[in-house]
């Protein structure tokens, strides 16, 4: 888990520009034990998160809100190096979206 623990900005998706993953707010994640919670465009989600032994890897189910309406999911990210990750997130009977993050320093 320690890998993961922190702030991540996100800095691309596939399926969104910048201006959209900043609607509401800095899209980001943000990973604390086997939770956390991210935001872009105007989805806001609660994480359960799951951490490979390696603490390389994390797999994870999310449930929030977009516009009101609740959405749910799930994705995963690997680091790509000390403060990058990327991966793909998933929105249930809905867009996927390739992503990549960074460390934030808090």
């Amino acid at each position: 888990m320690a890998a993961f623990e922190g702030y991540w900005r996100i800095v691309w998706m596939e399926a969104w520009d910048e201006d959209f993953i900043d609607l509401v707010q800095p899209g980001y994640f943000r990973f604390t034990d086997d939770s956390g919670e991210f935001a872009f465009g105007a989805v806001i989600a609660e994480i359960d998160a799951r951490y490979a032994d390696n603490g390389g890897r994390v797999d994870f189910s999310w449930q929030g809100s977009d516009e009101g309406d609740d959405v749910s999911g799930r994705g995963g990210l690997s680091l790509t190096g000390r403060n990058t990750a990327e991966g793909r997130l998933f929105i249930h009977l809905g867009d996927d979206s390739a992503i990549r993050l960074e460390r934030q320093a808090c």
